[in-house]
């Protein structure tokens, strides 16, 4: 009985405290480091250096450091009750990296790679109204800084993120303004074309995005300009934990995240 009642109030504990990190994270005893894998990845096309970020990623390969999640709050007014509504989802700091601590780097992926890592560690993929809201409450917020010469290739997207560190200059926090978001939008599953990715984002010191809600790209494009921002997939409505589909599904708490005609495009396939 009192082993019973101590198993409670363990789980009463737990429930109470603030998620703090990414779930399902493994730990690689052989990690390779930021700089080591765009070597190793320079010649690749977008398939292998998809392939291989995978790997890394789900062996554990990611900085520690980014792997501490941030809370963003977003909130509305109930037209129907007059009542205020509070979301708060639960982001990473900043991009999917790979590496130590020491020498780590942001790799962009395809939505497909992207989906079968937020699959892993359940998480999901943001909205644009989403990604509003992480700029706005990001406490680093940097320059868009955009490159034109060979940009889908491995050499760009590290020079990139070195451009990026550069401008950053050991700030810490939820960072902002450097990345094209893939985002999931209601626009892909209507798109006349199939195999869509949607982007957006990239915003500027005055808060507009560089880059609106877009699905031009088919789905195995990525270049050095987009990033993948990872959310828990629980979010705290009102101090009460949901899934992120039960609130894109709800008429009235959709719009805490969703501001797009049609909110239900949940995730992208791993194909």
């Amino acid at each position: 009985m009192k082993m019973a009642a101590g198993i409670l109030v363990l789980l009463f504990f737990c429930s109470c405290q603030p998620l703090s990190r990414l779930q399902n994270v493994g730990f690689s005893q052989a990690r390779i480091t930021g700089s080591s894998f765009y070597k190793t990845a320079a010649s690749f096309n977008w398939k292998q250096r998809d392939s291989f970020a995978v790997e890394q990623i789900l062996s554990g390969n990611i900085p520690s450091v980014l792997t501490q999640l941030v809370p963003v709050t977003t909130s509305q007014i109930d037209s129907a009750t007059g009542k205020k509504i509070t979301a708060v989802f639960y982001v990473t700091p900043d991009y999917l990296s790979i590496g130590t601590n020491e020498d780590w780097a942001r790799v962009p992926l395809t939505p497909m790679a992207a989906q079968r890592l937020a699959d892993r560690f359940n998480c999901f993929l943001p909205t644009r109204k989403m990604v509003d809201a992480i700029y706005h409450a990001a406490k680093v917020k940097l320059e868009p800084v955009p490159l034109y010469a060979f940009r889908d290739s491995s050499p760009t997207m590290y020079h990139h993120h070195l451009i990026i560190e550069g401008q950053r200059r050991g700030q810490s926090g939820l960072i902002a303004g450097i990345k094209k978001d893939v985002v999931i939008s209601g626009k892909i599953s209507r798109d006349a074309k199939p195999n869509r990715v949607a982007i957006y984002g990239w915003h500027k010191p005055d808060g507009k995005p560089i880059q609106p809600l877009y699905t031009g790209h088919v789905n195995w494009y990525v270049d050095y300009s987009h990033g993948i921002r990872l959310v828990y997939r629980k979010i705290k409505l009102n101090g009460q934990w949901m899934d992120y589909t039960e609130i894109l599904t709800h008429p009235v708490y959709q719009k805490l995240l969703c501001d797009e005609p049609w909110c239900d495009f949940f995730q992208y396939s791993h194909q």
